[in-house]
C-alpha cells in the first residue's frame, strides 16, 4: 500500500459521509493491491452506496483501468421537486474527489430484482463485490446469490454489518450463505462488522495476505474459526481508535493516519 492511498483513506475520503472505518478501508486496500500484484483482473461492484464513501475508496484503489459499478435505490432526501438528494450528493462527492461518476456504471434500483447479466454486462466478472444493501434476511440471501453468480474465480465478497447487533438478520444471512455453499466458499477475514469471503481455492492466499500485510500491522491479528474454516480476525486497539478519533475531531484529519502506523 502506498502513501497516497493512506492519505486518501485518512484525509480526503473522510469528507464523504459514511461508515467504513480505517481497519476495513485498509483491508480493502490490501486485498485490491494483492489482486493487482497477481494480475487478477475483473470489475468491482457495490450494493448500498449511501453517499459513496466506500464506493469512492474502491474507485481510488482500483484505478482507471477497472470499472466500478454502484447499485442503490438512491431514494434518500427527496427535494422539493421530488428528486432524490442522495444521488445529487453522491455525484457532488465524486466531483470534489476528482472521481466523477460514470452514469452508465450506476444502477438506480432494487438489487434483489437484478440478474447477474445486469452486472457482468457492465463490468465483466467481478473481483471485489461489497454488499451493504438491505439488512433483512431476504435482502442478504438475494444479494449474496447475485454476487456469487457474478464473481470471478479469484473474487472476494465483503458482507457489511455481519456482527452488528442492530441488524441480526445479516449475521443469519451470511451464515446461511456459507453453510449452503461450504464446499466452494469460506470466510478468510473478519473485522468488527465486516466478513470477507472467497472461494476455497483462494482461501489460503487471501488469509496469508491479511496475516502478513505491513499495512495492517497496527491491528491485532488473531486466528479463529468461523463455520469450520480458519479466519484471521482483525481487532482495532482501543488506544489507537481513541487517538484517531481525537485527532479527527480536533481538525487534524490529515494527520490522523499516524494513529495507525
Amino acid at each position: 500500500m502506498n502513501g497516497e492511498s493512506r492519505k486518501f483513506i485518512f484525509d480526503a475520503l473522510q469528507a464523504v459521509e459514511g461508515y467504513i472505518d480505517p481497519p476495513d478501508a485498509l483491508v480493502f486496500s490490501t486485498l485490491l493491491h494483492k489482486q493487482q500484484q497477481d494480475g487478477a483482473i475483473g470489475g468491482l461492484a457495490e450494493i448500498g452506496i449511501y453517499y459513496g464513501r466506500s464506493y469512492f475508496l474502491l474507485r481510488h484503489l482500483a484505478g482507471p483501468e477497472s470499472k466500478v459499478l454502484a447499485i442503490d435505490l438512491f431514494d434518500l432526501e427527496g427535494d422539493e421537486h421530488g428528486a432524490p438528494g442522495q444521488y445529487r450528493r453522491f455525484l457532488e462527492n465524486g466531483a470534489r474527489l476528482g472521481l466523477p461518476v460514470d452514469h452508465q456504471l450506476v444502477i438506480r434500483g432494487d438489487s434483489t430484482a437484478l440478474r447477474p447479466c445486469d452486472i457482468t454486462s457492465r463490468v465483466g466478472p467481478v473481483r471485489f463485490f461489497s454488499i451493504d444493501g438491505g439488512h433483512h434476511l431476504h435482502h442478504v440471501a438475494a444479494d449474496s446469490a447475485l454476487a456469487m453468480a457474478c464473481l470471478a474465480d479469484h473474487g472476494v465478497i465483503v458482507f457489511d454489518d455481519t456482527f452488528n447487533p442492530a441488524w441480526p438478520e445479516v449475521t443469519v444471512g451470511v451464515a446461511d450463505f456459507l453453510r449452503t455453499h461450504q464446499d466452494r466458499f469460506a470466510a478468510f477475514c473478519m473485522t468488527k462488522y465486516k466478513t470477507y469471503v472467497c472461494r476455497r481455492t483462494f482461501h489460503a492466499t487471501y488469509a496469508e495476505t491479511i496475516r502478513q500485510a505491513p499495512g495492517l500491522s497496527a491491528f491485532e491479528r488473531t486466528d479463529t474459526t468461523f463455520l469450520g474454516s480458519p479466519v484471521v480476525r482483525l481487532h482495532d486497539p482501543i488506544r489507537r481508535r481513541m487517538l484517531y478519533e481525537l485527532m479527527r475531531r480536533s481538525g487534524m484529519r490529515g494527520l490522523s493516519e499516524r494513529a495507525y502506523r
